[in-house]
């Protein structure tokens, strides 16, 4: 695949710093509280360069959350192949919320959430086919091939209720102090886990 040419290097190099300065003015004031033109201004940029790369300012957490898509397909290939269906779900779960503390934060994923439930946005994170719940999928799917997870419940089934799991444990953290993600949603999803596990 040939190289990119300048031109493109440059548009990646602007749609780079509209994202980072407009995740980093979310994060500071408030998604509702910072407008296109303060992002633009901060960053550098062009009223018409931001409209290039983003249809609106709720499409640079589309963005991020591409790139967190990312971060599931990676881990994927991280994956022992002879550990246990249950454990990869328990070791994705402790990855995600240590991915979305740490890449994230707490007052940056509250503002995603709610920006999420505005009339007419985008279904995103519904679609199953993002990579988590692809993923997910395949893992109970194999493990009930298996013979490691239950067969009571489809893999379609039991991929809502893990997926559940971690956006209610994502939930909690914003509703409680001295509240530990990471420690929380393990024990959050242990409970799961051993509720649809096979005895062996």
């Amino acid at each position: 695949m040939p190289g990119l040419t300048q031109r493109q290097l440059k548009a990646q190099e602007t749609k780079k710093r509209i994202l980072d300065t407009a995740l980093a003015l979310f994060g500071e004031k408030g998604f509702d509280h910072v407008t296109v033109d303060e992002i633009t201004a901060k960053s550098e940029t062009s009223k018409g360069a931001f409209y290039v790369h983003f249809n609106s300012k709720y499409d640079i957490f589309l963005e991020k959350f591409k790139e967190i898509d990312e971060f599931y397909a990676d881990f994927m290939e991280t994956l022992p192949k002879e550990m246990k269906s249950y454990g990869k779900i328990s070791l994705l779960v402790k990855s995600q919320m240590v991915y979305l503390r740490d890449s994230l934060g707490k007052d940056l994923l509250r503002t995603v959430y709610v920006s999420a439930l505005i009339p007419n946005k985008s279904d995103y994170f519904s679609n199953m086919e993002r990579q988590l719940y692809k993923l997910v999928y395949k893992i109970v799917e194999e493990g009930q091939i298996a013979g490691e997870i239950k067969e009571d419940r489809s893999p379609g089934e039991l991929t809502m209720v893990i997926t559940r799991c971690m956006r209610g444990t994502l939930y909690d953290w914003q509703l409680f102090d001295h509240f530990d993600l990471v420690l929380e949603g393990e024990k959050f999803i242990q409970a799961i886990l051993e509720g649809i596990q096979k005895e062996i």
